[in-house]
């Protein structure tokens, strides 16, 4: 792949856990990512991790380049009314995209093309170029309303990812969960990962 860019959306859903294992390695991969965070993503975030994200946008991307030791510029965080940034258009958006995690309510907006904040329309730029957009909705149990949208979604192409990790590798920490999730993500962007073997193979040590 060489247009190693992507946006990661963060919205608020329980799992900041998964955002966060995501951007480092995507980090790691030495991807430009452009992160799109929600008021309730910032909540989550206090309650889950402990964690204030900076209100603004340059901030937050500073907080997160020392965190992650991501290089100059390599982390762009955007406002959500920031409707010049380059997510917002399909001449200049990246290709992929993740939503992680993807509450219920931005599964909504994305699958009515809503559009009301950068997150949304960011989605919405994706689907209509024909790009990859992830979604990791992270809600149970799921209502009609839900499945609906996750169906109407999929048959556009959309990858739905529950954040619904297995056990069949015997994990033994919260981190192995996270990485569990986190590694499907990664190979469905076609990313080398070495967090989690492939059903039927073993990582040589």
């Amino acid at each position: 792949m060489t247009d190693k860019r992507i946006t990661l959306a963060i919205t608020g859903a329980s799992g900041a856990p998964y955002a966060l294992r995501l951007l480092e390695l995507l980090v790691k991969a030495e991807y430009q990512v452009f992160v799109l965070i929600s008021s309730a993503a910032k909540v989550v975030f206090a309650t889950e991790e402990d964690m204030k994200i900076p209100a603004r946008p340059d901030a937050a991307a500073a907080f997160f380049t020392q965190r992650f030791g991501a290089a100059k510029g390599q982390i762009t965080v955007c406002g959500k009314e920031e409707w010049f940034s380059p997510v917002a258009s399909g001449s200049a958006a990246p290709k992929q995209m993740v939503v992680c995690p993807c509450s219920t309510g931005s599964l909504s907006a994305i699958a009515n093309g809503a559009s009301d904040n950068l997150i949304e329309r960011a989605a919405d730029v994706v689907i209509k170029e024909r790009g990859q957009l992830i979604l990791v909705p992270r809600e149970m149990p799921l209502s009609s309303i839900h499945l609906e949208h996750m169906l109407k979604l999929s048959q556009m192409g959309v990858t739905i990812m529950p954040a619904a990790p297995g056990f069949y590798h015997q994990p033994k920490s919260i981190s192995d969960l996270v990485d569990f999730v986190v590694a499907r993500i990664l190979d469905h962007l076609g990313l080398d990962q070495q967090l989690m073997a492939r059903w039927g193979y073993q990582h040589s040590t």
